[in-house]
């Protein structure tokens, strides 16, 4: 059965190892072999906080990604942003530049836009503004901030780099509040193209 890097901040969560055995369930009806970060980091647990477990970490996650087959991304907002986990979004290009078939899901199924216009509303009381179109360039959006920075990515569920890379690995990201139901069309998905 080919070996599917499972990418997310699911690591993070208190209850990372029943999320993650429920993702290796749901991939193996799909014949396939669910293969978290957390399998390759075993006796790291006695490491202190610092540099080496930084680094071994890394090692770790980076040799599991050069022998997956394929990869499945968590890009749910993180820590109440708007922006996925910047270590899955490298991830993306790591498996990217690897040539691994790519999936992704989010619980979160608005589009990238509506996210921030949310996020600046509730956080900051602020409202997005017309962006004038770009002389020179594209606009891969109609809005900008209240900083003036562009809100990006239009039609996309996070930044179109992430989105347009699982797109041209073959893959697509899938929405819907329920995560199981996002990850399960995901890899489903994933199955077709491994």
């Amino acid at each position: 059965m080919s070996v599917v890097y499972l990418a997310g901040p699911t690591v993070f969560l208190p209850n990372a190892s029943e999320i993650f055995e429920t993702m290796k369930s749901i991939l193996a009806r799909y014949q396939l072999t669910g293969a978290a970060p957390v399998d390759n980091q075993i006796g790291l647990e006695q490491l202190p906080p610092g540099q080496k477990l930084a680094e071994a970490i890394y090692l770790a996650d980076e040799a599991l990604m050069q022998k997956a087959d394929a990869a499945i991304f968590n890009t749910d907002p993180f820590r109440r942003g708007t922006e996925m986990d910047a270590g899955t979004a490298f991830e993306v290009g790591y498996c990217k530049a690897l040539g691994l078939p790519m999936t992704g899901w989010t619980s979160d199924p608005r589009p990238y836009p509506a996210k921030v216009a949310g996020y600046m509303k509730s956080v900051f009381g602020e409202e997005l503004t017309a962006v004038d179109k770009n002389e020179h360039g594209g606009t891969s959006g109609a809005l900008r901030d209240p900083d003036g920075v562009l809100v990006h990515s239009d039609g996309k569920y996070q930044n179109l780099m992430i989105d347009v890379a699982i797109e041209k690995s073959g893959g697509r990201t899938y929405a819907d509040p329920d995560w199981q139901k996002a990850f399960e069309r995901a890899a489903e998905h994933l199955s077709r193209i491994v």
